[in-house]
């Protein structure tokens, strides 16, 4: 079964990186570009014109994991990804048409996503689905309430962290593998081979995407990619019942998330700004750290993260 996985992360690659030039011309004629933040570091300008909405290449992964394990769980988490892709794209087309970054509103983008989760727990649930009683890794059996409640935050975080992220080339699409890695090995391991085949097959489409959306980036992901990737690493810890890891393997995203928290909360409170700017990747490049080191050393600390977390499961299952 772990070829199987690994040819499924391979097909999506290819597939997803064969689709990318078409793709691209499609959006520059459509005239699908991005508008750099006002508010954004300066070198940031230069990126205004580029093909946004590129996301859509993540689209192929659940597409090849439905092709090779048509399941009730690789449904469900395609269900999962191609709903809360379709709400950035809703925000990406009306922020493209309105010619600057504002779409929906965070506040709006965040109940339709706790809708989907919803919906996407409720689908987990169903007889059949998931393997065995409910459990959470680093609690044990758990009732359905708790499973639901901790499912549901997870995924409404997680895609809004990755969201987050998705503010250099290549940033998002790099530090979501290691973890996607580890939660397909956790579901391999543990009898889920629908669950493992979607997790590596969404992380070659997102391979193939960096092909396209390393510096200097040929087109971005836009929230249509962002919601989509943070919904399929979060569908999968849930799936597997790493909801808790989650905080640990993806643990970039929980700090550029928390550094957005603690830069509002202390300018509320104290009109004093604890970092340049927010989030995290946005204070080291006003601190005179190229785009490029910002990327590879944020990579570098998923990976880190996610290493810990696969020791931790690969000796405590």
């Amino acid at each position: 079964m772990e070829l199987t996985a690994a040819l499924a992360g391979g097909i999506s690659f290819v597939l997803a990186w064969a689709l990318g030039r078409p793709l691209i011309a499609v959006l520059r004629a459509t005239s699908a570009h991005q508008t750099a933040y006002e508010d954004a570091p300066r070198t940031h300008q230069t990126k205004t014109g580029t093909p946004t909405m590129g996301g859509l290449l993540f689209l192929a992964g659940p597409l090849v994991a439905l092709v090779v394990a048509p399941e009730p769980a690789t449904l469900s988490l395609a269900f999962l990804v191609a709903a809360c892709a379709l709400i950035g794209a809703v925000d990406d087309t009306m922020a493209i048409r309105l010619g600057r970054n504002r779409g929906l509103r965070a506040r709006t983008k965040l109940l339709l996503t706790a809708a989907i989760a919803a919906g996407f727990v409720w689908l987990l649930l169903q007889p059949g689905v998931l393997i065995g009683p409910l459990w959470i890794f680093g609690i044990g059996h758990v009732s359905r309430v708790i499973f639901v409640v901790l499912s549901i935050l997870a995924i409404v975080a997680t895609t809004h962290a990755v969201n987050l992220t998705d503010g250099l080339d290549g940033l998002a699409a790099g530090t979501v593998l290691p973890p996607l890695c580890v939660l397909a090995y956790v579901a391999l391991r543990e009898g889920g081979p629908g669950i493992g085949i979607f997790a590596l097959a969404v992380a070659g489409s997102a391979l193939a995407f960096l092909a396209y959306n390393v510096h200097p980036a040929k087109v971005f992901m836009g929230d249509t990619g962002s919601l989509a990737l943070g919904a399929a690493l979060a569908g999968v810890a849930c799936a597997t019942g790493m909801q808790l890891l989650l905080i640990l393997i993806g643990g970039v995203f929980a700090a550029e998330a928390l550094s957005v928290i603690v830069q509002v909360t202390s300018y509320k409170l104290t009109k004093q700004r604890v970092l340049r700017m927010s989030p995290l990747h946005h204070h080291f490049e006003l601190g005179g750290w190229p785009e490029t080191k910002v990327t590879t050393r944020f990579w570098l600390a998923s990976l880190i993260c996610s290493l810990i977390g696969f020791a931790l499961v690969r000796f405590s299952l």
